[in-house]
């Protein structure tokens, strides 16, 4: 298995949570957000990601707009 670039990770982060402890760490961010119904937040555009809705639904709506 790979080793996490948490460093790396963090230069790309777009997740507006301070309070993270999963903040550049990716597959842990997935993994606790898939188990809450949710994608995380650097897939969120990002006024979107701002509001804090990580729900799948807030995520077709923003970019189902077209």
């Amino acid at each position: 298995m790979r080793e996490c670039v948490q460093d790396k990770n963090l230069a790309r982060c777009t997740c507006t949570y301070e309070p993270c402890s999963r903040k550049g760490i990716c597959c842990e961010c997935i993994e606790y957000h898939w188990k809450m119904g949710e994608l995380p937040g650097c897939l969120f555009p990002p006024e979107v990601e701002r509001t804090y809705d990580r729900s799948l639904a807030r995520f077709l709506a923003a970019y189902s707009r077209g």
